[in-house]
């Protein structure tokens, strides 16, 4: 049995392992075939299980990026596993396992993860880092993939190859086009302002939360300093370089995929995504608005109905994908959302043209 987050009250809302209290989640370790110990959430006792990887800012882990999701899902008949990853969270901080194959070394990861869990076949989702994992262990590994979701990575670079990227200042989306970033310097004020990038609800960013992935990020120095170094040496090594293109692979995916990205993210605005969605004509995308780049932390309540509708249905209901943003820049994909009365509507790209525009389309349906 694992043991539930419960809280130590002379923590700052901490357990004694250092992680934030969930109700409804419960930390375990498992010892993979590496010899490296995992470490991960869960909720859910039966049902089909489900992969939820994290985002790859310093100090993220399973907690941190599915607090609000996980013990959703695990009520409502899942079960889910968010393993904190290589270099993050509690995950193994020996050198023999600090993750220095780039993203190899995570779908290596994933891999041994879901084997420890005697997880044959399974949903995965992943937001940012995770999801650019998401997509790499989809492509490698289909026969153990049941559907996949991915949310907002400004990752996968050859797929966009040729497109013209949109940089932060001119974003038309976005909250904050002057949003820089100041570098981790081990303070919790540091980590305030890189969340500040990936959390649009400022509400949502708890002092513990902070207390929690500053921790994190300091337990795993050693651990990302040795990943970032192989990573600029990886940048300009053929081979892996050709390991890592995902253009011509991700969309001749045919498993049931779809895709969230916030109509209102900082790190890598939406226009990037646009983009993205252009080269992948199998996945379908929505676009929710007040949201993010950690998407499933600002909109709880929408991320979750369209994770279980999707992970359980296969479709997502009309309802729903109107709430989430439903992509109207192409024709909807009938076989991942399911037709109101009178049918799908048709496209209309226009609707993106500004948020006032935006704004306007939404408003003439809801009239």
């Amino acid at each position: 049995m694992g043991m539930e987050l419960t809280q130590d009250p002379g923590s700052r809302g901490l357990t004694d392992e250092r992680i934030i209290q969930i109700p409804g989640l419960h930390s375990r370790w498992v010892r993979l075939s590496d010899g490296s110990k995992a470490h991960y959430v869960t909720s859910g006792e039966t049902g089909p299980a489900i992969i939820l990887l994290h985002g790859g800012i310093v100090g993220s882990s399973g907690t941190a990026g599915w607090r609000f999701m996980a013990p959703f899902l695990g009520a409502n008949g899942f079960r889910v596993f968010c393993p904190d990853q290589p270099a993050f969270g509690w995950s193994d901080t020996r050198p023999e396992y600090h993750p220095v194959n780039g993203i190899k070394s995570y779908v290596d990861f994933i891999t041994r993860f879901a084997d420890a869990l005697c997880l044959d076949k399974f949903h995965l989702s992943g937001n940012s880092m995770g999801c650019q994992h998401t997509f790499h262990y989809v492509i490698s590994n289909p026969d153990r993939i049941l559907s996949f979701i991915g949310i907002a990575t400004g990752g996968l670079a050859d797929l966009t190859e040729g497109m013209t990227p949109t940089p932060r200042t001119a974003g038309k989306f976005t909250p904050n086009p002057a949003y820089e970033g100041i570098p981790f310097d081990g303070t919790e004020a540091s980590m305030r302002d890189l969340m500040a990038g990936i959390i649009y609800k400022a509400d949502a960013v708890w002092p513990e939360l902070v207390t929690m992935r500053t921790e994190a990020a300091l337990r795993q120095a050693d651990s990302t300093a040795a990943r970032n170094a192989r990573n600029r040496e990886l940048a300009t090594d053929p081979s892996y370089q050709q390991w890592l293109k995902v253009k011509t692979r991700l969309p001749e995916i045919n498993l049931p995929g779809i895709y969230l990205y916030g109509m209102n993210d900082v790190l890598s605005p939406v226009e990037n995504a646009f983009n993205q969605e252009d080269r992948l004509p199998n996945i379908q995308v929505f676009y929710p608005d007040e949201c993010g780049h950690q998407g499933q932390t600002d909109q709880p309540e929408m991320f979750n109905q369209v994770f279980l509708e999707f992970f359980r249905d296969g479709k997502v209901s009309w309802k729903t994908a109107e709430w989430a943003g439903v992509s109207r820049r192409r024709a909807i994909n009938p076989d991942r959302v399911e037709a109101p009365a009178g049918g799908l509507p048709a496209p209309d790209p226009g609707r993106y043209a500004s948020y006032d525009a935006l704004r306007a389309a939404r408003a003439k349906v809801s009239a």
